[in-house]
């Protein structure tokens, strides 16, 4: 139950909606049992089975006391008006008693509103700002999809199953405790009775609940494992037409389709065993309190009267229809419970990239980047080792060589998308890990071989990041990067929406238009990670000359497989299976004739 607690710590900052709502319960189910126990010395003194009260007492906290009293007032009723006028006096009592029990109930729930939608709202917001804090290594060992289901159908099953059900969960404990406590102050002696009774159909109902919770649990994940791949699908629908596997394709889905359902069958039935189960155990216990009251009046045996034991039973009859809520309530907070461990396990996933406490911030580079004694690892085996490499500033260092040598790997250490294994990153003078993280990364701008793009216009692509931006400095990054003429021949301008991930653009267009974004904050720092390989010759062109114009008086690490786009760069590296194999200017490099040379020989025949 550890989980419950920590989705109900979202309703403090509502807890005053949740004090009116209790006191409202509170004040709504005291007119109901109000109303109710009008009837019992009504009941008494009419069918003469108990006898007329003449004089009060002196009003204390006593239950006697408060009985006495009562039935002063209702004998005095009687006396005054006679039987029948009594009884029409104490309708409208009765009648305005349910009014304002109603009245109470309905201002309950207005207060209430808010704590259900605040707190969705809230869990959605600590869930999507967890995902956007979490480092990238995280994500690679998680399925998309499968974090998706947890941001959206987990939410929505947290809202369905456990929001939705803290009406019952505030309401019904206050019902069934008001009218239980008036049954034992009716009489102990078959309220303890009540009171052994009660536990046994609690055990039952909660084995099937645990059921439930365990059997929601695999639902989720199976429903994760479903939108996983429909994403993956959806994504690489053009190799599964190439490959002529789509009977394979859907024969995959319909088999986790398939298992899906059938769990979410046993999910149902279980679900749908709550209320005639706790019916059937309700009409159980009632008989069993018929009889054993019935007994009690008979013989005489206890304080009970008929009366009074007709109004026990009516009151008893209203916290049956509280503890079949209650039951679905339980039921259906099991359900919910599975979701919240999953989404919980997104919320306790651990940030490895943390910022020092007192971190030093960091606005301006001015003399070198080292990379010193650097070694790094996912998980077992070395992706980069012993990586020694010293940039000065206004410098292009091209880093080349076969895929997977670590190239990549080396850059994304730079503004800590993860943090170095041994050795250390420097930047004047100082390790990176004592620096502010978003002062470190406002001094790169990235531009990566994957074009990403947002579904916004052009304006918000290039304009995007926190700090504010005029119209006239995007023109500007736009006009760098040459995108600013086919950005104004669009059909609304820089208003125009690009789509989808930029899907009504060339891939020619989208890698300008990222260069404009990587270059709007004007940073001192450029990371080129293949951005020019996924393009055709024109394409490479138009982005070449882009990339010319904004790496001018910038330091840059560019990423090469294409050595004609970097022999020009001050410094070219060769990564070899996570070392830096050899090192200097293209012509020195090619004398060498060594692993640069021969990938440089291969592209000229090719």
């Amino acid at each position: 139950m550890k989980n419950i607690w920590k989705i109900i710590k979202y309703i403090f900052p509502y807890k005053r909606n949740v004090l009116l709502h209790v006191l409202f319960i509170f004040l709504g189910v005291s007119f109901s049992l109000f109303s109710i126990g009008m009837l019992i010395p009504f009941l008494g003194i009419l069918f003469g089975t108990q006898a007329m009260v003449y004089d009060t007492v002196e009003l204390s906290l006593s239950i006697d006391s408060f009985k006495h009293n009562f039935n002063y007032y209702v004998s005095k009723l009687i006396v005054n008006y006679g039987e029948i006028n009594a009884l029409l006096i104490i309708s409208v009592v009765m009648v305005s008693a349910s009014f304002l029990k109603n009245a109470f109930m309905y201002f309950a729930m207005y207060y209430l509103a808010p704590v259900r939608n605040g707190v969705v709202k809230d869990i959605r917001n600590a869930l999507f700002g967890k995902t956007l804090s979490l480092p990238l290594s995280y994500y690679s060992n998680e399925r998309k999809g499968d974090l998706i289901s947890r941001m959206t159908n987990d939410v929505h099953q947290i809202e369905w199953s456990i929001i939705s059900s803290l009406e019952m969960m505030f309401r019904e404990p206050i019902t069934i405790l008001v009218y239980l406590t008036s049954l034992l102050i009716i009489s102990p002696q078959l309220t303890l009775f009540v009171v052994i009774l009660l536990p046994f159909s609690g055990y039952i109902i909660g084995r099937i609940g645990k059921s439930l919770k365990k059997t929601s649990t695999i639902g989720q994940r199976f429903l994760g494992s479903i939108i996983s791949m429909m994403e993956e699908s959806l994504t690489g629908l053009r190799i599964i037409k190439a490959f002529n596997a789509e009977n394979k394709t859907n024969r995959k889905f319909q088999g986790l389709n398939n298992q899906y359902t059938g769990v979410m069958n046993k999910i149902y039935r279980r679900k749908f065993l709550a209320r005639p189960l706790v019916e059937f155990l309700g009409t159980l216990v009632v008989v069993i309190i018929m009889i054993y009251g019935a007994i009690m009046v008979l013989s005489g045996s206890g304080s009970l009267s008929s009366q009074a034991f007709i109004g026990y039973l009516l009151i008893f009859s209203q916290i049956l229809n509280p503890a079949k809520s209650f039951s679905t309530a339980y039921y259906n907070i099991q359900r919910g419970l599975a979701s919240a461990e999953r989404t919980e396990e997104i919320m306790q996933a651990q940030l490895s990239i943390i910022e020092k406490p007192g971190a030093k911030p960091i606005n301006d580079f001015r003399e070198y980047i080292e990379y010193k004694n650097v070694s790094f690892k996912y998980e077992v085996e070395w992706v980069l080792k012993n990586i020694n490499l010293k940039i000065p500033k206004g410098k292009t260092i091209a880093l080349v060589g076969h895929s997977g040598g670590g190239k990549s790997t080396l850059v994304d250490l730079l503004p800590r998308f993860f943090d170095v294994t041994e050795g250390q990153i420097i930047i004047d003078g100082n390790d990176i890990r004592d620096l502010k993280i978003k002062d470190l990364r406002a001094l790169m701008g990235n531009v990566n071989q994957d074009a990403i793009l947002f579904n916004d216009s052009f304006y918000n692509n290039i304009a995007f990041g926190e700090r504010k931006v005029t119209r006239d400095e995007v023109i500007n990054a736009a006009k760098i990067a040459n995108a600013h003429e086919f950005i104004t021949r669009s059909e609304n301008g820089y208003d125009t929406n690009i789509g989808d991930q930029g899907n009504k653009l060339s891939g020619g267009q989208k890698q300008r238009l990222v260069i404009a974004r990587a270059i709007i904050n004007n940073p001192p720092v450029l990371i080129l990670d293949e951005a020019t390989s996924a393009l055709d010759t024109e394409s490479e062109k138009q982005v070449q000359d882009a990339l010319t114009n904004v790496m001018q008086n910038r330091t840059s690490l560019v990423i090469a497989h294409r050595l004609s786009t970097v022999v020009n760069a001050d410094v070219i590296c060769v990564i070899h299976e996570g070392e830096i194999a050899e090192m200097g200017k293209h012509e020195e490099l090619i004398k060498m004739d060594g692993i640069y040379s021969r990938l440089h020989n291969l592209q000229m025949f090719e």
